[in-house]
């Protein structure tokens, strides 16, 4: 990720500015939940979304498969010693808690669970479905950031990931 003002470049797993003058003055960005979902999902659940700009504000379209199927047999780069507890490409929520604490969902099991009627829960962070994708809270109801992300990157960031499990 980047910034097109001032060309400083983001590590999008930590907010941290890796490059530029947000770097050189030490910005690290606040993580915020991106909720992964299609456009009908999303638009059924939230019926009072409004497109800002359809091109992203930079004058670019996407196909909806932009990369072409690139990926569809795996990584195209190496991605080091990956964590065998789940499968390379499985996408997880990914959350670090107020005390620090990495936690991953699978997005699988969490659908499984969801369509199930349970509650995904884990050191007192409870998913929720939204708009086909997925956000999270607290027990008590606070907001957590959320970061949903394929297996091998969340963990290469956060190798000791807490990972639940269904059922």
């Amino acid at each position: 990720m980047f910034d097109l003002d001032n060309r400083s470049i983001f590590n999008t797993f930590t907010g941290e500015a890796l490059s530029g003058p947000l770097h050189d003055a030490g910005v690290q960005l606040e993580q915020l939940t991106v909720v992964t979902s299609t456009w009908g999902d999303w638009k059924d659940a939230h019926p009072d979304t409004k497109i800002v700009a359809e091109d992203g504000g930079i004058g670019r379209e996407y196909s909806d498969d932009p990369l072409r199927g690139r990926d569809d047999n795996g990584p195209i780069f190496p991605v080091g010693d990956v964590d065998q507890r789940n499968a390379v490409q499985q996408p997880v929520v990914g959350i670090i808690t107020d005390n620090g604490t990495p936690l991953a969902f699978p997005v699988d099991e969490l659908r499984a669970a969801l369509e199930a009627g349970d509650t995904p829960m884990l050191n007192d962070i409870v998913i929720i479905a939204d708009g086909g994708g997925f956000r999270a809270e607290t027990t008590s109801g606070e907001m957590v950031a959320t970061h949903e992300a394929f297996w091998f990157a969340w963990t290469q960031f956060h190798p000791d990931t807490l990972v639940w499990s269904y059922p």
